[in-house]
C-alpha cells in the first residue's frame, strides 16, 4: 500500500511559481499549496498600477500615445484601483496615497524616456498562454507581444523594481525565455528578442532565444517541477533564507525566524489586510 502525500501537487506552473519554489520551498508551499492569502506590500501595488496604465495606453490608437494620453491612463487605472483589494489593503492615509501616486507617475515618465509609446505594433496585451511538456502545464501572462520593423516577434516585459546585478542578470531573463517557449508552442513562432524594461532605472535587458535557451525552459522546469512533486510525497519543504525574506508575508511563521509552520493555516487569515491571490 502506497502512502498518500502529505500535499497534492500542483498540475502547472508559472515563472513566478518557479522562481518561488528555488527562492524558498516553504514559502511556495504557504502560497502555493496551502493557499494561504498574504498581505499586500506597496511596491507589489504600484507596479500592478504602473502596469495598467501601461496596458490602457497600448489599446489606445499609435498616434495618440503622447505623454499626456499616458498620465491620463494613470489617472484611469488610480480610479480602477480605489475598490482594488489589495490597494485598499494597504490602508495608505491622504498624504502615502499622494506619495504612492507621485512614484508612479515618475516610473512612467522614466518609461517614457526609453521608448515612444507611438512607435510600439502591440498585438497583444496581458496575453495569457498556456502549454504542456509531459504532463505539466506551463501558463504565463506576457505583459506585451509586438512586432518589429520586419514583422518579428518581441516579448517584452515591464519591471517596476531595480534592476538585477550582472550575476542575477541571467536568472531575470530566465523568466522571459519561458514566455518565449509560451510563445512558441501556442503560436508557433519563436519570438525574435525577449526584453526586461526596468523602468526604476531606465535600463533595458534584451536576450535573442535559442534553441539552446528554449530547451533550458523545460528541462528546468521538469526539474523543480520533479522536486516539487517529491516535496509534496514527503511533506519535506524547506525554509530557504535570503535576500526576499525582507519582503516574506509568512516570515512570523518561518523557522528560520523562530516561528512555527504548524500555526500558519490558523492564523494568516486572521491577519488585518491579509488577501487570497
Amino acid at each position: 500500500m502506497v502512502d498518500a502525500p502529505a500535499y497534492p501537487a500542483p498540475t502547472s506552473l508559472s515563472p513566478s511559481r518557479v522562481e518561488a519554489f528555488t527562492s524558498c520551498p516553504l514559502s511556495f508551499r504557504f502560497a502555493s499549496i496551502d493557499k494561504l492569502p498574504e498581505v499586500p506590500n506597496v511596491a507589489a501595488v504600484r507596479g500592478s498600477l504602473v502596469h495598467r496604465a501601461l496596458e490602457l495606453t497600448m489599446c489606445e490608437p499609435s498616434d495618440q500615445r503622447t505623454p499626456e494620453l499616458v498620465h491620463r491612463c494613470l489617472d484611469r487605472a488610480i480610479i480602477e484601483y480605489g475598490t482594488d483589494p489589495e490597494m485598499c489593503a494597504l490602508a495608505l492615509d491622504d498624504e502615502s496615497t499622494a506619495a504612492f501616486h507621485d512614484q508612479a507617475r515618475r516610473l512612467l515618465d522614466r518609461y517614457l524616456q526609453m521608448e515612444d509609446p507611438r512607435q510600439v505594433r502591440a498585438i497583444g496585451l496581458e496575453l495569457r498562454l498556456e502549454a504542456s511538456t509531459g504532463a505539466l502545464s506551463l501558463r504565463g501572462i506576457i505583459d506585451r507581444l509586438e512586432l518589429d520593423d520586419d514583422g518579428g516577434l518581441i516579448v517584452t516585459d515591464y519591471k517596476t523594481g531595480r534592476a538585477p546585478s550582472p550575476n542575477f542578470e541571467q536568472r531575470r531573463l530566465g523568466g522571459v525565455h519561458f514566455y518565449s517557449f509560451l510563445c512558441e508552442s501556442v503560436l508557433g513562432v519563436r519570438p525574435k528578442a525577449i526584453r526586461l524594461m526596468y523602468l526604476s532605472s531606465g535600463e533595458t535587458i534584451e536576450a535573442r532565444p535559442t534553441d539552446r535557451s528554449v530547451q533550458f525552459v523545460t528541462t528546468r522546469t521538469n526539474a523543480v517541477f520533479n522536486a516539487v512533486e517529491r516535496a509534496c510525497r514527503t511533506g519535506d519543504f524547506r525554509a530557504r533564507k535570503g535576500p526576499l525574506c525582507d519582503y516574506c508575508s509568512f516570515q512570523q511563521w518561518c523557522p528560520e525566524f523562530g516561528g512555527e509552520p504548524a500555526l500558519a493555516a490558523v492564523e494568516a487569515p486572521l491577519r488585518p489586510g491579509a488577501v487570497a491571490r
